[in-house]
């Protein structure tokens, strides 16, 4: 089995329904990590040889060099190649992005530095190439993959994340409904401002807020909406609740990733439908109603 269905409960008290990737789909996408980073060695390979006949012809090349050379040549590719595009994609390399899986924090939040740094590091050490006593170390990563129940490696562990498909209509199991009237209104937003973490603490919020009193759940309710406000256009219609505004930003959001993953599975399963059933899984209808609605106090 590739993938299953898990409820994860984050920092907040919230139940995500999410499907975590297992053994199978992150291995191609290791393998599709491993093209890219030879790609990368040959293109740094080529650099540093240059560089280093250069050096040569005018004397300044030396064997403590060109040992500096190959430190950083294993450097860039077996961790800064991860660290670098997991930072900046929010959880995704090459291979990861090709079958649709994205590294996040515990708590469903998008990974940072430390993280990707902390999971590059173990993985280059004990996992792969594994520095550190292979293929002992390998076999240990391969056993707590299968065994752990959220599917997590070494790294995962070490750092507090996880690996989940995000190419399913199911991937966040919670969103809040969308209120009717500001539906028309919803649709002409723009939302490319609007980051997953602002958006992970403003579910967090509308998950919560029979929990929180009063006057602390008003005055969090007003900062989260000020901080949409803030980076999302245009401005609700006049006299709208302040947690319908936040609930029709999340509802529209949600309605619009369902729609991207929908079409790119369409696209998927036409070109090659096998591997649209390892990456996507069964087919899921999607039905707003079975959907458990925040209901503000």
């Amino acid at each position: 089995m590739d993938a299953h269905s898990s409820g994860l409960v984050s920092g907040e008290a919230v139940e995500f329904d999410i499907r975590i990737a297992r053994l199978g789909s992150r291995a191609l996408a290791l393998l599709v990590d491993i093209l890219a980073q030879i790609g990368l060695a040959f293109i740094l390979y080529l650099f540093f040889t240059l560089l280093l006949g250069l050096g040569l012809a005018v004397g300044f090349t030396d064997g403590a060099l060109a040992a500096a050379a190959l430190v950083v040549l294993v450097t860039a590719v077996f961790i800064g190649y991860p660290v670098l595009l997991e930072t900046l994609t929010g959880g995704r390399t090459l291979g990861k992005l090709a079958m649709g899986l994205r590294v996040v924090r515990d708590d469903g939040g998008p990974i940072r530095f430390r993280h990707a740094l902390t999971r590059a590091l173990v993985r280059t050490t004990l996992e792969w190439p594994g520095l550190l006593m292979p293929p002992v170390t390998w076999v240990a990563s391969l056993w707590t993959m299968l065994v752990n129940p959220q599917g997590k490696r070494l790294g995962d562990l070490m750092a507090g994340t996880i690996v989940i498909h995000e190419r399913t209509p199911a991937s966040w199991g919670w969103v809040p409904a969308m209120p009717p009237r500001l539906a028309g209104w919803a649709q002409t937003l723009d939302l490319t401002g609007l980051d997953d973490e602002l958006a992970l603490a403003v579910r967090h919020y509308l998950a919560r807020n029979r929990e929180i009193r009063e006057p602390a759940r008003s005055r969090l309710g007003y900062s989260l909406a000020s901080e949409v406000a803030a980076c999302t256009t245009p401005p609700p219609p006049p006299g709208t609740p302040g947690w319908a505004y936040l609930a029709a930003i999340l509802a529209e959001r949600n309605r619009r990733a369902v729609r991207r993953l929908a079409q790119a599975r369409a696209a998927t399963a036409a070109v090659w439908p096998e591997l649209a059933r390892q990456i996507h899984g069964p087919a899921v209808a999607f039905v707003p109603g079975q959907i458990r609605p925040a209901v503000p106090r």
